[in-house]
C-alpha cells in the first residue's frame, strides 16, 4: 500500500474537499469546441510522420503540431501570439544542427 493511501485517522484524507485527485472519468465532459481548421500540412520523417494544423476557435488561432509514430499520437499546441518566437528557435536550432559537428560513435558501441 502507498503511504498516501492510507487511511487518515482524522476521518478524511486532506485535499478531499478541494477536488484534489478527482478521476478525469468522474468530470463532466467538456462541452465541444468550434474549431476551423485553416491550413494543414504532413511530413513525413524517417517512422515519424508530422501534421501542421493551423486552426481557429472562439479563443484565437494556434498550431497544432501532432507526431504519430506507429498509432501513438502526441501534440502540442501553440497560439498564433507565439509563433513567431516559436519559429525564431527552430530556425537557430536549424542553424546550430548543421553548424555543430556530429559526434562520431565510440569503436566499443
Amino acid at each position: 500500500m502507498i503511504s498516501n493511501e492510507r487511511p487518515s485517522p482524522y476521518g478524511r484524507r486532506p485535499y478531499q474537499s478541494q477536488g484534489y485527485g478527482v478521476s478525469k472519468f468522474n468530470q463532466q465532459p467538456r462541452p465541444p469546441v468550434n474549431e476551423d481548421t485553416l491550413k494543414t500540412a504532413a511530413v513525413q520523417i524517417e517512422r515519424k510522420s508530422f501534421v501542421f494544423t493551423l486552426k481557429e476557435n472562439p479563443r484565437g488561432r494556434f498550431l497544432r503540431i501532432t507526431e504519430d509514430v506507429g498509432g501513438r499520437r502526441d501534440a502540442i499546441i501553440i497560439p498564433s501570439t507565439g509563433l513567431l518566437e516559436f519559429k525564431k528557435l527552430v530556425d537557430e536550432m536549424v542553424k546550430a544542427s548543421g553548424e555543430i559537428p556530429e559526434k562520431q560513435p565510440s569503436p566499443e558501441a
